[in-house]
Protein backbone atom coordinates (compact mmCIF):
# COMPACT_ATOMS: atom_id res chain seq x y z
CA UNK A 1 0.00 0.00 0.00
CA UNK A 2 1.39 3.31 -0.79
CA UNK A 3 1.89 5.69 1.77
CA UNK A 4 -0.03 9.61 1.87
CA UNK A 5 3.43 11.34 0.92
CA UNK A 6 4.14 9.20 -2.02
CA UNK A 7 0.24 9.65 -3.30
CA UNK A 8 0.20 13.15 -2.66
CA UNK A 9 3.82 13.71 -4.51
CA UNK A 10 2.47 11.66 -7.83
CA UNK A 11 -0.66 13.52 -8.07
CA UNK A 12 0.52 16.79 -7.08
CA UNK A 13 3.98 17.06 -9.18
CA UNK A 14 2.97 14.24 -12.06
CA UNK A 15 -0.59 14.72 -12.22
CA UNK A 16 -1.58 11.10 -11.61
CA UNK A 17 -5.30 10.57 -11.40
CA UNK A 18 -4.89 7.12 -9.96
CA UNK A 19 -2.87 8.56 -7.04
CA UNK A 20 -5.80 10.67 -6.97
CA UNK A 21 -8.40 8.76 -7.15
CA UNK A 22 -6.72 6.54 -4.22
CA UNK A 23 -6.60 9.66 -1.92
CA UNK A 24 -9.82 9.99 -2.28
CA UNK A 25 -11.18 6.93 -2.00
CA UNK A 26 -9.05 7.05 1.26
CA UNK A 27 -10.82 10.00 2.78
CA UNK A 28 -14.03 8.86 1.85
CA UNK A 29 -14.90 7.90 5.68
CA UNK A 30 -14.31 11.62 6.54
CA UNK A 31 -17.06 12.61 4.21
CA UNK A 32 -19.60 9.48 5.57
CA UNK A 33 -18.33 11.01 9.25
CA UNK A 34 -19.52 14.73 8.33
CA UNK A 35 -22.42 13.81 6.42
CA UNK A 36 -23.51 11.83 9.41
CA UNK A 37 -23.34 14.73 11.73
CA UNK A 38 -25.41 16.89 9.68
CA UNK A 39 -28.19 14.53 9.15
CA UNK A 40 -28.37 13.44 12.78
CA UNK A 41 -28.82 17.48 13.03
CA UNK A 42 -31.46 18.38 10.43
CA UNK A 43 -33.89 15.73 11.04
CA UNK A 44 -35.01 15.93 7.27
CA UNK A 45 -36.07 14.24 4.20
CA UNK A 46 -32.59 14.28 2.09
CA UNK A 47 -31.25 10.98 2.88
CA UNK A 48 -27.65 10.01 3.91
CA UNK A 49 -26.51 9.08 0.53
CA UNK A 50 -27.84 12.34 -1.26
CA UNK A 51 -25.74 14.55 1.79
CA UNK A 52 -22.92 11.78 1.33
CA UNK A 53 -22.98 12.38 -2.35
CA UNK A 54 -22.86 16.54 -2.28
CA UNK A 55 -20.27 16.16 0.33
CA UNK A 56 -17.33 14.07 -2.33
CA UNK A 57 -17.92 17.38 -4.51
CA UNK A 58 -16.15 18.80 -1.30
CA UNK A 59 -13.42 16.56 -0.73
CA UNK A 60 -12.86 16.70 -4.48
CA UNK A 61 -12.41 20.36 -4.09
CA UNK A 62 -10.15 19.87 -1.17
CA UNK A 63 -7.51 17.40 -2.68
CA UNK A 64 -7.37 19.63 -5.60
CA UNK A 65 -6.39 22.52 -3.55
CA UNK A 66 -4.42 21.27 -0.60
CA UNK A 67 -0.90 21.96 -0.08
CA UNK A 68 1.02 19.14 1.79
CA UNK A 69 3.92 21.32 1.78
CA UNK A 70 2.50 23.68 4.36
CA UNK A 71 2.06 21.05 6.96
CA UNK A 72 -1.53 21.08 8.01
CA UNK A 73 -3.31 17.82 8.45
CA UNK A 74 -5.31 16.66 5.37
CA UNK A 75 -8.71 16.53 7.43
CA UNK A 76 -8.23 20.28 8.52
CA UNK A 77 -8.38 21.46 5.46
CA UNK A 78 -11.00 19.04 4.04
CA UNK A 79 -14.03 19.05 6.74
CA UNK A 80 -14.60 22.79 6.17
CA UNK A 81 -14.84 22.07 2.28
CA UNK A 82 -16.80 18.95 2.75
CA UNK A 83 -19.44 21.00 4.98
CA UNK A 84 -19.17 23.66 2.73
CA UNK A 85 -20.47 21.61 -0.08
CA UNK A 86 -22.89 19.54 1.95
CA UNK A 87 -24.82 22.95 2.92
CA UNK A 88 -24.54 24.22 -0.86
CA UNK A 89 -26.50 21.19 -1.83
CA UNK A 90 -29.10 21.86 0.79
CA UNK A 91 -29.38 25.58 0.08
CA UNK A 92 -30.18 24.77 -3.53
CA UNK A 93 -32.86 21.96 -2.51
CA UNK A 94 -33.97 25.28 -1.01
CA UNK A 95 -34.82 26.63 -3.99
CA UNK A 96 -37.70 26.11 -5.17
CA UNK A 97 -39.31 26.45 -1.36
CA UNK A 98 -38.77 30.12 -2.13
CA UNK A 99 -40.80 30.01 -4.58
CA UNK A 100 -43.80 28.76 -2.33
CA UNK A 101 -42.91 31.23 0.15
CA UNK A 102 -43.41 34.05 -2.52
CA UNK A 103 -46.71 32.50 -3.20
CA UNK A 104 -47.47 32.03 0.32
CA UNK A 105 -46.90 35.75 0.85
CA UNK A 106 -49.06 36.45 -1.84
CA UNK A 107 -52.14 34.53 -0.54
CA UNK A 108 -51.51 36.35 3.04
CA UNK A 109 -51.68 40.04 1.43
CA UNK A 110 -55.04 39.19 -0.80
CA UNK A 111 -56.63 37.90 2.26
CA UNK A 112 -55.81 40.38 4.49
CA UNK A 113 -57.27 43.30 1.81
CA UNK A 114 -60.11 41.26 1.36
CA UNK A 115 -60.88 40.21 5.53
CA UNK A 116 -60.35 44.30 6.17
CA UNK A 117 -62.60 45.07 2.74
CA UNK A 118 -65.07 42.78 4.07
CA UNK A 119 -65.21 42.79 7.62
CA UNK A 120 -64.67 39.01 7.73
CA UNK A 121 -61.99 36.48 6.59
CA UNK A 122 -62.77 35.67 2.95
CA UNK A 123 -63.69 32.27 1.54
CA UNK A 124 -61.40 30.74 -0.63
CA UNK A 125 -63.31 31.64 -4.03
CA UNK A 126 -62.94 35.48 -3.05
CA UNK A 127 -59.16 34.78 -2.60
CA UNK A 128 -58.99 32.82 -5.73
CA UNK A 129 -60.56 35.48 -8.04
CA UNK A 130 -58.33 38.32 -6.23
CA UNK A 131 -55.48 36.62 -6.75
CA UNK A 132 -56.80 36.35 -10.22
CA UNK A 133 -55.93 32.07 -10.04
CA UNK A 134 -58.55 29.20 -9.72
CA UNK A 135 -59.68 28.01 -6.64
CA UNK A 136 -57.72 24.23 -7.13
CA UNK A 137 -54.64 26.19 -7.93
CA UNK A 138 -55.32 28.30 -4.56
CA UNK A 139 -55.63 25.13 -2.79
CA UNK A 140 -52.57 23.45 -4.44
CA UNK A 141 -50.25 26.40 -3.66
CA UNK A 142 -51.20 26.36 0.46
CA UNK A 143 -50.53 22.89 0.53
CA UNK A 144 -47.21 23.69 -0.81
CA UNK A 145 -46.51 26.40 1.92
CA UNK A 146 -48.22 24.17 4.78
CA UNK A 147 -45.23 21.18 3.66
CA UNK A 148 -42.27 24.07 3.74
CA UNK A 149 -42.64 26.80 5.35
CA UNK A 150 -39.70 28.36 6.73
CA UNK A 151 -38.72 31.11 8.80
CA UNK A 152 -35.82 33.65 8.47
CA UNK A 153 -34.00 33.53 11.50
CA UNK A 154 -31.92 36.29 10.64
CA UNK A 155 -34.07 39.09 9.14
CA UNK A 156 -34.94 41.53 12.12
CA UNK A 157 -38.54 41.18 13.41
CA UNK A 158 -40.68 43.84 13.21
CA UNK A 159 -42.79 44.30 16.80
CA UNK A 160 -45.16 46.39 18.01
CA UNK A 161 -42.72 49.34 18.73
CA UNK A 162 -40.60 49.17 15.82
CA UNK A 163 -37.41 46.73 14.61
CA UNK A 164 -36.22 44.13 17.15
CA UNK A 165 -34.29 41.19 17.33
CA UNK A 166 -34.25 38.25 14.82
CA UNK A 167 -36.02 34.97 15.45
CA UNK A 168 -33.31 33.52 15.73
CA UNK A 169 -31.50 35.59 18.33
CA UNK A 170 -35.14 35.30 20.37
CA UNK A 171 -34.71 31.45 20.53
CA UNK A 172 -31.05 31.19 21.10
CA UNK A 173 -31.23 32.68 24.31
CA UNK A 174 -28.59 33.18 26.72
CA UNK A 175 -26.26 30.65 26.00
CA UNK A 176 -25.80 31.02 21.94
CA UNK A 177 -22.43 32.20 22.09
CA UNK A 178 -22.04 28.68 23.80
CA UNK A 179 -24.02 26.51 20.98
CA UNK A 180 -21.58 28.08 18.34
CA UNK A 181 -18.47 26.11 19.54
CA UNK A 182 -20.20 23.04 18.88
CA UNK A 183 -22.77 23.31 15.65
CA UNK A 184 -22.12 25.77 13.21
CA UNK A 185 -24.43 28.71 12.40
CA UNK A 186 -25.32 27.75 9.16
CA UNK A 187 -26.87 23.50 10.73
CA UNK A 188 -28.51 25.66 13.42
CA UNK A 189 -30.51 27.47 10.83
CA UNK A 190 -31.40 24.26 8.99
CA UNK A 191 -32.00 22.48 12.27
CA UNK A 192 -34.37 25.49 13.58
CA UNK A 193 -36.22 25.17 10.25
CA UNK A 194 -36.33 21.33 10.70
CA UNK A 195 -38.21 22.48 14.42
CA UNK A 196 -40.62 24.86 12.69
CA UNK A 197 -42.10 22.51 10.79
CA UNK A 198 -42.81 20.22 12.86
CA UNK A 199 -44.89 22.76 14.70
CA UNK A 200 -48.92 23.17 14.40
CA UNK A 201 -50.38 24.64 11.22
CA UNK A 202 -51.45 27.71 13.00
CA UNK A 203 -48.89 28.33 15.01
CA UNK A 204 -46.28 27.92 12.11
CA UNK A 205 -48.72 30.46 10.54
CA UNK A 206 -48.94 32.95 13.32
CA UNK A 207 -44.79 33.10 13.09
CA UNK A 208 -44.67 33.42 9.40
CA UNK A 209 -47.41 36.17 9.77
CA UNK A 210 -45.27 38.00 12.15
CA UNK A 211 -42.13 37.66 11.73
CA UNK A 212 -42.19 37.05 7.79
CA UNK A 213 -45.04 39.73 6.63
CA UNK A 214 -44.31 41.86 9.86
CA UNK A 215 -48.35 41.93 10.69
CA UNK A 216 -49.29 43.04 14.27
CA UNK A 217 -50.73 41.03 16.00
CA UNK A 218 -54.22 42.87 15.59
CA UNK A 219 -53.76 42.46 11.87
CA UNK A 220 -53.63 38.65 12.64
CA UNK A 221 -55.74 38.38 14.48
CA UNK A 222 -58.47 39.99 11.59
CA UNK A 223 -57.31 37.65 8.89
CA UNK A 224 -57.52 34.00 11.00
CA UNK A 225 -60.64 35.56 12.35
CA UNK A 226 -59.16 35.28 16.34
CA UNK A 227 -58.54 37.46 19.00
CA UNK A 228 -55.78 39.69 19.16
CA UNK A 229 -55.15 37.74 22.37
CA UNK A 230 -55.51 34.64 21.16
CA UNK A 231 -52.25 35.33 18.91
CA UNK A 232 -50.64 36.75 21.27
CA UNK A 233 -50.83 33.16 23.31
CA UNK A 234 -49.80 30.95 19.75
CA UNK A 235 -46.81 33.44 19.52
CA UNK A 236 -45.52 32.54 22.86
CA UNK A 237 -46.09 29.06 23.24
CA UNK A 238 -44.47 28.37 19.32
CA UNK A 239 -41.42 30.03 20.55
CA UNK A 240 -41.07 28.48 23.75
CA UNK A 241 -41.81 25.72 21.98
CA UNK A 242 -38.98 26.45 19.34
CA UNK A 243 -36.62 27.47 22.52
CA UNK A 244 -36.97 23.81 24.12
CA UNK A 245 -36.55 21.72 21.35
CA UNK A 246 -33.31 23.90 20.08
CA UNK A 247 -31.88 23.52 23.77
CA UNK A 248 -31.95 19.75 23.53
CA UNK A 249 -30.12 19.63 20.30
CA UNK A 250 -27.63 21.84 21.57
CA UNK A 251 -26.98 20.02 24.84
CA UNK A 252 -27.09 17.03 22.90
CA UNK A 253 -24.53 18.47 19.95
Amino acid sequence: MESDATLWKAWREANDETARDRIVEQHLPLVHHVARTIRRRLRGDMTIDELVNAGCIGLLHAVDSFEPERGHAFSTHAVPRIRGAILDELRRADTAARTVRKRQRMIAIAERELAAEQDGRPDAQTTARRMDIDVETLFRWKAAARRTHHVSLDAPTQGEDGEGPTVGEMIEGSHGHEAEDRISRDEEVLAMRREFLRLGERERVVLMLYYYEELKLREIAEVLGITESRVSQIRTKALSTLKLRMRSLRESA
